[in-house]
């Protein structure tokens, strides 16, 4: 499981491990949470190039779908092949073994600290 107090997120509830020009994403406790139990999942595929903001993904669970959006520019370098098998990881394990693709990116934009996404989930 990542250390959730290292990891930078985004106001959709996404969080992403950098390490250089490549972070591994995926979304939040708290987006798990809400979503309820995930079935199923659609992602973008190995070398999809992918716009900040755009939604590439969806995440379906027994109770509604969410988009998942990309939260940089750059281009998919993996994805969790695991999670798409066993959706359910999104909701045991959200910081680790349900992460969803990995990517590579050029810059990134203004991402939230911790305390600034436990802030703004607190409201």
């Amino acid at each position: 499981m990542a250390d959730t107090t290292t990891l930078k997120y985004t106001a959709e509830h996404e969080w992403l491990q950098i390490d250089g020009n490549t972070a591994v994403v995926g979304i939040t406790a708290y987006a798990a949470e809400k979503l309820g139990d995930v079935v199923f999942v659609d992602l973008p595929d190995s070398g999809d190039e992918i716009t900040a903001g755009t939604v590439v993904g969806e995440i379906e669970s027994t109770k509604s779908v969410g988009e998942l959006f990309a939260p940089a520019n750059g281009t998919v370098l993996e994805i969790n092949q695991a999670m798409v098998d066993s959706p359910e990881l999104v909701n045991s394990d959200p910081f680790g073994e349900g992460w969803l693709i990995k990517i590579s990116f050029t810059e990134l934009p203004a991402l939230l600290s911790f305390d600034e996404y436990t802030a703004l989930i607190a409201e």
